[in-house]
């Protein structure tokens, strides 16, 4: 079920992040300074990269059913919705102390790839 979960996540995450990247190339570069919109960038590069991620947690939860790889997912979710909105919050609003929430999202991310990273060696999978 879970890879059920993950892969139609990720493929929102896609979807929306194709739709923030266009709205930011269209409707955001005459309205944004340069480094609003290149903040703004980042949010929706981390959110693609992370929607196909998504997508390899899908994978590995059927290969590799564990804690760890429902944990990656989970982390990448809250990463994701932590790091990059925190980032397009920054970058519409102007408001520098949303910017605190950005490590925080930064961390999850990491810290879902170190459970990506574990799914396949853990005990239960061997």
């Amino acid at each position: 079920m879970m890879d059920r979960v993950f892969f139609s996540i990720g493929s929102a995450l896609g979807l929306i992040g194709v739709a923030l990247g266009a709205f930011g190339a269209h409707a955001l570069k005459a309205r944004l300074a340069p480094e609003m919109l290149a903040t703004f960038e980042v949010g929706v590069r981390y959110q693609l990269i992370h929607a196909l991620a998504l997508l390899a947690v899908a994978w590995a939860c059927t290969r590799w059913p564990s804690r760890w790889a429902n944990a990656s997912g989970w982390l990448f979710i809250a990463g994701t919705l932590l790091f990059s909105g925190s980032l397009y919050a920054l970058s519409l609003t102007g408001v520098r102390g949303i910017g605190i929430v950005t490590p925080i999202g930064g961390v999850a991310l990491l810290l879902g790839w170190l459970c990506l990273l574990a799914a396949p060696w853990t005990r239960k999978n061997r």
